[in-house]
């Protein structure tokens, strides 16, 4: 038998512990699959579609239950522009009121009557007219 001698390894207290897997080595290769077509699956199709239908009913039953309360709201915005309109109207009613009256006055007409030099008419130069209740004036028109 072999009698030789057992050496005795040191061990370097320096040395750091191995990794683990530290001699598993990964390697990367490349795979061309431009030549590889897809094949289609005909439940993912069914599902598409009904997962769009149910979409749909249900944007539908959204758009049903907010309808009447938009639809309110924006009645009320409606309501409230004829409401300030209204007022505006009024207020500008008024002012033009004040101005006719203003303008009809009868001491204004005075001053605008000896403005132009007018002068009430004398008792001859007045002439009433007949007021009949034949309305044959009314329809005569050239032809």
């Amino acid at each position: 038998m072999d009698d030789a001698p057992v050496r005795a390894v040191q061990v370097d207290p320096y040395r750091l512990r191995d990794i683990p897997n530290e001699d598993v080595f990964f390697y990367a290769k490349r795979i061309d699959n431009s030549r590889v077509v897809r094949e289609a699956d005909p439940k993912a199709r069914q599902v598409c579609w009904s997962s769009i239908g149910a979409a749909c009913v249900m944007a539908a039953m959204l758009a049903t239950l907010l309808a009447p309360s938009v639809g309110s709201t924006l009645a009320g915005y409606k309501l409230q522009s004829l409401r300030q309109e209204q007022q505006r109207l009024l207020d500008e009613r008024r002012v033009l009121q004040v101005e006719e009256a203003g303008l009809l006055s009868p001491s204004r007409l005075e001053e605008l009557a000896h403005a132009r030099q007018l002068s009430n008419p004398a008792p001859g130069q007045v002439v009433h007219l007949d007021a009949r209740s034949d309305v044959s004036l009314a329809m005569n028109r050239e032809k």
